[in-house]
């Protein structure tokens, strides 16, 4: 058959729809339908005000479409491939990095660390309620003075009989302020160990972080733990060290691959249609060269992204996929669709920074993506590594 006989879809203009199965594609629809229903007609109006007041009902939401923790299997898990959790991330982020942080931090931080790491009655106590989105989960990780160095936490948990007592903070922590359970990391005698926090046991708090400019959209909070004491068995019994907390932060960084390529697309569809309708000069401004070079460039770097993260997401379901190889794919991604939101708004010009078009707001998120869960500069040392051989993180 002709090629000419394929139109040319420049929304996918590699065909990489070609890719996916019936299934993948099904999940990403209705990820996506969802998100067009319950999220756009109102998070510009969230972003401005600081807030997400409807997290609650939209954590339910998402677990009724099977979206929380949906590449884990059982307790009323989805058992998804990595593919199609990866679809999801693409989806909700397009409609907001907030959105995408939550699915992110419940899925593949809290709810991660406590299917691979924790007991059997761990697991049966907290998972299937954070799969229906009835328990917020968070991941209590980095620390006010220590973000790229965990292993410089001060969080200490020291043993009082068959007890376990808490003390310390953690910083910059999504979802803290409205979870029912977090995962937290602390100092012990032996190492670094994982605990599952009740979030109302006495002496945890979780007070909101706000006059934030980026991820307005969603909850973030400072977890205090002033002599939190927890039960012998709150422990995660199957790990000790750093391994546990940077295996789960694999995770979550292999969904910002796929999800900052949404907030890619949404900003370079909103300047392809800008540029089909605006004129000046008594014409379409998209029918100017230097527009259309920046548009070329902006749908070359946005589909390689997805493709990218369609590779490293079969290397992920055949068991194959490297941290290495995530931290290739979350520096290029995040540090291409920065650019490509940045050069979207050059094309709306100064309509490219009010909330009535979704760049700005896009732009201004991803400056917290590109930070969080490995800044820039750490994902190139751990790409250095692997290259040479030689260790320069100390």
């Amino acid at each position: 058959m002709s090629s000419a006989s394929f139109a040319f879809d420049p929304h996918d203009p590699l065909g990489l729809d070609d890719l996916l199965s019936d299934e993948d594609l099904a999940v990403r629809d209705t990820v996506r339908r969802w998100a067009d229903d319950r999220v756009l007609p109102y998070v510009s109006d969230w972003y401005e005000r600081g807030e997400l007041p409807a997290i609650r009902d939209l954590a339910r939401e998402l677990g009724s479409i099977g979206a929380l923790g949906m590449s884990l299997t059982g307790y009323g898990c989805a058992g998804a491939s990595a593919v199609q959790y990866g679809l999801a991330c693409l989806e909700l982020e397009a409609a907001d990095s907030g959105i995408r942080s939550l699915v992110s931090v419940q899925g593949s931080l809290a709810m991660y660390a406590i299917h691979r790491f924790g007991s059997e009655e761990q697991r049966l106590e907290w998972l299937p309620r954070m799969a229906s989105g009835e328990v917020i989960g968070c991941f209590g990780l980095t620390e006010p003075d220590h973000g790229s160095d965990p292993a410089g936490m001060r969080t200490y948990a020291k043993r009082e009989g068959s007890d376990w007592v808490l003390s310390g903070r953690k910083m910059w922590i999504t979802n803290g302020s409205v979870a029912g359970v977090a995962v937290v990391w602390a100092r012990a005698d032996e190492g670094i160990r994982g605990f599952v926090v009740p979030t109302d046991a006495a002496g945890f708090s979780a007070p909101e972080i706000k006059h934030k400019w980026s991820l307005r959209a969603s909850v973030t909070s400072e977890l205090v733990l002033d002599d939190v004491r927890l039960p012998g068995d709150a422990v995660l019994p199957e790990v000790v060290g750093l391994k546990g907390p940077l295996s789960c932060l694999s995770h979550a960084r292999y969904g910002i691959v796929w999800g900052s390529m949404g907030a890619a697309r949404s900003c370079f569809e909103a300047a392809l249609a800008y540029a089909t309708t605006r004129e000046q000069f008594g014409r379409p401004i998209g029918g100017f060269q230097l527009t259309q070079a920046k548009l070329a460039d902006m749908a070359v770097e946005l589909h390689k992204g997805i493709l990218l993260a369609h590779h490293l997401g079969r290397r992920m379901d055949a068991g194959r996929l490297r941290p290495e190889q995530i931290s290739f794919g979350k520096l290029n991604n995040v540090r291409e669709a920065i650019e490509i939101c940045r050069t979207a708004r050059t094309i709306l010009g100064a309509n490219g920074i009010s909330l009535e078009y979704p760049v700005m707001r896009h732009a201004t998120n991803l400056e917290s993506v590109l930070t969080y869960e490995g800044t820039v500069e750490m994902h190139q040392l751990v790409l250095g590594k692997a290259l040479t051989g030689l260790d320069a993180f100390r």
